[in-house]
C-alpha cells in the first residue's frame, strides 16, 4: 500500500542538476564581470591617450613654432589630431600663447 505514503521527490540526480546549473551560472557571472572590468580599463586607457596624445601635439607645436596652438581645431588641422567627438569632449583651454593648455577629455555618455 504504496500510494498513500510520500514519495522523495529530491532525488540525487536533481541535486546533480541543481548544482551544475548553479555552477554555471557563477562561472557565466565571474566571466561577465571580467569581461565587463576590461572594457572599463580599455575606455579609461583611450580617454587618457588621446588627452596625451593633444598634450604632445601642443608640445610640438611649441617647439616647432614657438607658441602653443590657439585652438583644437588647429590642432586637428595641422597636426593631424582626431577623435569621435560623439564619445569624446575635449575641454581645450588655452591660458597664454606660452603657458601650456589646459587639456581635458571627458567621455560621453550614450
Amino acid at each position: 500500500m504504496n500510494r498513500f505514503q510520500k514519495k522523495n521527490t529530491f532525488s540525487p540526480g536533481r541535486l546533480i542538476l541543481l548544482v551544475s546549473i548553479m555552477l554555471f551560472l557563477l562561472i557565466f557571472l565571474l566571466f561577465y564581470r571580467g569581461v565587463s572590468s576590461i572594457s572599463r580599463t580599455a575606455s579609461d586607457q583611450q580617454t587618457e591617450n588621446l588627452r596625451l596624445a593633444i598634450q604632445r601635439s601642443a608640445v610640438h607645436c611649441y617647439a616647432v613654432e614657438g607658441a602653443y596652438p590657439e585652438s583644437l581645431d588647429y590642432l586637428k588641422e595641422h597636426y593631424g589630431i582626431t577623435y569621435d567627438p560623439d564619445k569624446y569632449l575635449v575641454s581645450y583651454e588655452i591660458i597664454g600663447s606660452n603657458l601650456m593648455p589646459d587639456v581635458k577629455v571627458y567621455v560621453r555618455k550614450s
